[in-house]
């Protein structure tokens, strides 16, 4: 089997893609624009590619792969998701991506950046990543499989939509088994979350453009004449400077929708194609605490050494949040939001009432979820403002998360967590005592009901945040029942200023999407 990766996971019209390959030949390579339709841009049918060597600790280190092709990007090429097909003598197919970024004269009103961090994060090829033995992990390596493309069943998500228990044949690990795939691929990726959005956007007209994570990282004018970014699924790892491009962006007036969960737990470094991240043994291992670079270092974003928790830029955190439906050791809950504020313009066109449930059917609360430190005055809750989220917060729909226990008297039973060492322990005890500073069922208790928190707040003298609080909220899309999550969608979108095509104009957005030839 050929594998291969896109050298430049990012590029504008005019540059270059080289792809990297090992394997036998020869190949055919074609180039495919993954939105609302599969549009083929570019192919060659015999290219050569020989086995290149993978050199030791490749997921750290990279592979280091001279490129086998070079792909000319074609200034008619619009922004977007490009998947590499390449197609070996032996039939089967495998796959590469790259995105491509419109020029600022170009641009359409919103942009999602691809969580490209979070899925190196979890990448396991070349047998390590931040939760498998690595606190570095590379960028020069072919994504896992399953990340770009797989066979799409209700069983391919962490979340449990359906009476099954995930330990049964017919849950997640009975579909991962059936296909031959790792857990990591349906953690991360661009077909868990990113292409529901993208195929559901451009399917109604919305216009949207494409960036990812490294962008924001190496280039703060990522964001420039945008009025919207969007951050869509799982979006978990972030560097200082992919914060302060979306924070400077907000704060001149822009607009930021995290349609996604777990968002910015994690503070990352890059160095070169590589990226750090100490993660759970960061106040033990990483060698910049105790310098001047102490706020940089690679733990969470809303421990006190780095000064800086993610609640300021997104209005919550992981750490007020947790898991909903995900494994038998977090309660079932019902899926779905239950609403506070119904006249808010966020549910125009929904017509809810307070107290009424959305999303429960495609379980939209799932997997992972994000909240805040909240009371309750007369019957409606308002953030404290403790941890950081601000108090002009309004909290529009809620619903229960937990974050896991290393004992029963954190409610439930688990293991220590799968990311760090056996004498550390699980997320409910190491989030607390990284806030509070101790281990003790005091410090605890005071996260141990966590939510997933729709709320929205206006940045002073800036522009409008808009969060979910959940990962899984694309998987509402459709097929929706009452199209609730739909609309609220769009009123975003709208609101927000993204670009919609007129009604009746003729685009490759209309047509049903295809598949690319198979799980990569």
């Amino acid at each position: 089997m050929i594998e291969g990766y896109s050298r430049q996971l990012s590029v504008v019209a005019g540059e270059t893609v080289e792809l990297c390959c090992s394997g036998f030949g020869p190949m055919s390579v074609e180039v495919l624009r993954d939105g609302a339709v599969l549009e083929s841009v570019w192919r060659s049918d015999r290219v050569e590619v020989g086995v290149q060597a993978t050199p030791p600790g490749a997921a750290q280190v990279g592979c280091g792969w001279v490129p086998t092709l070079e792909i000319p990007v074609d200034d008619a090429w619009r922004s977007g998701q490009y998947l590499v097909r390449m197609v070996g003598p032996e039939g089967v197919a495998s796959l590469a991506s790259f995105v491509v970024r419109p020029v600022v004269a170009q641009r359409a009103g919103a942009v999602l950046v691809l969580s490209t961090s979070t899925w190196n994060a979890y990448n396991d090829w070349g047998g390590a990543n931040l939760y498998e033995g690595a606190k570095t992990v590379s960028f020069d390596r072919p994504w896992c499989r399953g990340y770009l493309d797989r066979p799409d069943e209700p069983a391919g998500r962490h979340a449990r939509v359906g009476p099954v228990a995930d330990t049964d044949s017919t849950g997640a690990r009975g579909y991962l088994a059936r296909h031959g795939l790792t857990s990591r691929c349906i953690e991360a990726g661009w077909v868990s979350w990113e292409r529901r959005f993208v195929r559901w956007a451009e399917g109604r007209g919305w216009r949207i453009d494409v960036a990812q994570s490294t962008d924001l990282h190496r280039d703060p004018s990522t964001l420039d004449g945008y009025d919207t970014y969007l951050s869509v699924g799982h979006d978990e790892y972030w560097s200082g400077e992919m914060r302060d491009t979306v924070e400077s962006f907000v704060a001149r007036g822009g607009n930021a929708a995290f349609l996604s969960g777990n968002t910015a737990f994690w503070q990352v470094r890059f160095e070169g194609d590589s990226m750090i991240g100490h993660k759970y043994e960061a106040p033990w291992t990483d060698p910049v605490i105790g310098t001047p670079a102490e706020a940089t270092m690679t733990g969470m974003w809303s421990d006190p050494l780095t000064r800086r928790p993610e609640n300021e830029m997104t209005g919550v955190s992981f750490s007020r949040g947790g898991y909903v439906r995900f494994g038998d050791a977090v309660p079932n809950g019902s899926g779905g939001y239950t609403v506070w504020r119904p006249h808010h313009w966020v549910f125009d066109r929904c017509e809810l009432r307070y107290g009424d449930l959305f999303g429960t059917t495609n379980v939209i609360v799932g997997y992972e979820a994000d909240g805040c430190a909240l009371r309750w005055v007369d019957g409606l809750p308002q953030p404290t403002g403790e941890d950081g989220t601000p108090t002009q917060l309004e909290v529009l729909a809620t619903s229960p998360a937990h974050l896991w226990s290393s004992t029963p008297d954190g409610g439930v039973e688990l293991p220590p967590h799968q990311g760090h060492s056996p004498d550390l322990p699980a997320d409910l005890e190491y989030v607390a005592f990284r806030l509070f500073g101790t281990m003790s069922r005091e410090s605890s208790e005071r996260i141990t009901a966590g939510s997933a928190v729709l709320a929205t707040f206006q940045r002073e003298g800036g522009g409008t945040v808009f969060t979910v609080g959940c990962t899984d909220w694309a998987h509402g899309l459709e097929p929706d029942p009452d199209a609730t999550v739909a609309r609220i969608t769009d009123n975003v979108l709208a609101r927000f200023g993204a670009v919609r095509r007129p009604v009746g104009t003729p685009g490759p957005e209309e047509a049903p999407a295809d598949e690319p030839g198979g799980p990569a």
